[in-house]
């Protein structure tokens, strides 16, 4: 037998001389000597498995291992398809970007969030740009406000390095889960 990832320990590794044990149908059979709990465990033709060495003494189940294993795995694995990635959207702008072409970013942020998708919105400042970061700050809060109808700001405008940036997620409404 071998010692899974969760630190369970089988048959063979167990090094205590007395143990708490559960039997296979999951009833408490007490404290009894390891060769005791070893031999309960070959009669039912099942694995001796460490469930808690913490205790004082340690916790063993008679248990099918190899079942076991699998059925974790098998719910962890139906854990991850349950869960839902959510994909974030990045625009660029810099301070001197035209309203037209703001309007255009506008647009595609619009359709990101109404596919559920987060938007990431960055400010890229060169040069002597960065003295000025306030008019920056303008055009994310115009942005935010553009976008108020179908986004709400995750997080607030942040610095970072030379770049100030502002997260947008789409609401959640009722109308969605409808």
């Amino acid at each position: 037998m071998t010692i899974s990832a969760n630190d369970y320990r089988v048959n063979e590794y167990i090094r205590v001389p007395k143990v708490r044990l559960i039997g296979p149908d999951g009833t408490n059979m007490g404290i009894v000597a390891i060769q005791d709990a070893l031999k309960i465990a070959r009669e039912a033709g099942l694995d001796l498995v460490e469930v808690s060495p913490n205790a004082n003494p340690p916790v063993c189940r008679v248990m099918d291992f190899g079942k076991f294993i699998y059925e974790r795995q098998k719910k962890e694995k139906e854990a991850r398809k349950a869960q839902k990635q959510v994909e974030i959207k990045e625009l660029r702008i810099r301070p001197k970007t035209s309203k037209h072409h703001l309007m255009f970013k506008i647009k595609d942020a619009r359709r990101w969030l109404e596919h559920g998708m987060k938007v990431k919105v960055t400010v890229r400042f060169r040069g002597r740009e960065i003295d000025y970061p306030e008019l920056a700050l303008e055009d994310l809060k115009d942005i935010a406000l553009e976008l108020s109808d179908v986004s709400e700001v995750e997080q607030p405008p942040t610095m970072q390095g030379r770049s100030l940036s502002i997260m947008l997620a789409p609401i959640k409404s009722k109308k969605k889960k409808e």
